[in-house]
């Protein structure tokens, strides 16, 4: 049985690319709508470090970087140990509109997950985490203004 591998969600802000990505890509923006503090080592191979009040902490991988357009990561899988080789894959596109940016998010990588209960997990928890953090990021943005 296959399992979906792919959770997409496409945004139209009303901010331009730059300062979208501005959010996307430092340690203020993220640190502001997708943890409570953040350090950003941004080149590929950097990291970013994500932290939460809660003490929750998130390790970001940044594999992709081509400014202001395309910012991608990997990360530990939700529900599995963080030192399990296995990462999903998260790019965020950035496409200049005329009334802002379209911002398109795609997370893959689910399907390394052969038992359902793990791919259910995960994968239900990251389209609620996306749907909740990516509402925070329009806050963030729209709060800017």
């Amino acid at each position: 049985m296959t399992f979906p591998d792919r959770i997409e969600r496409t945004l139209q802000l009303a901010h331009p690319p730059e300062r979208v990505w501005a959010a996307l890509t430092t340690a203020e923006g993220l640190g502001t709508w997708f943890g409570h503090r953040a350090e950003v080592d941004l080149r590929v191979g950097g990291q970013a470090r994500l932290e939460w009040d809660s003490g929750d902490v998130k390790v970001l991988t940044i594999e992709r970087l081509e400014p202001p357009r395309v910012f991608a990561y990997t990360w530990s899988i939700y529900g599995l140990p963080d030192d399990d080789p296995r990462r999903t894959y998260v790019e965020f596109t950035l496409d200049a509109t005329d009334g802002g940016t379209t911002l398109t998010v795609v997370e893959t990588g689910f399907g390394q997950l052969p038992d359902e209960q793990q791919h259910d997990v995960a994968y239900t928890g990251n389209t609620r985490g996306w749907a909740n953090e990516l509402g925070e990021l329009v806050e963030y943005l729209d709060g800017q203004a």
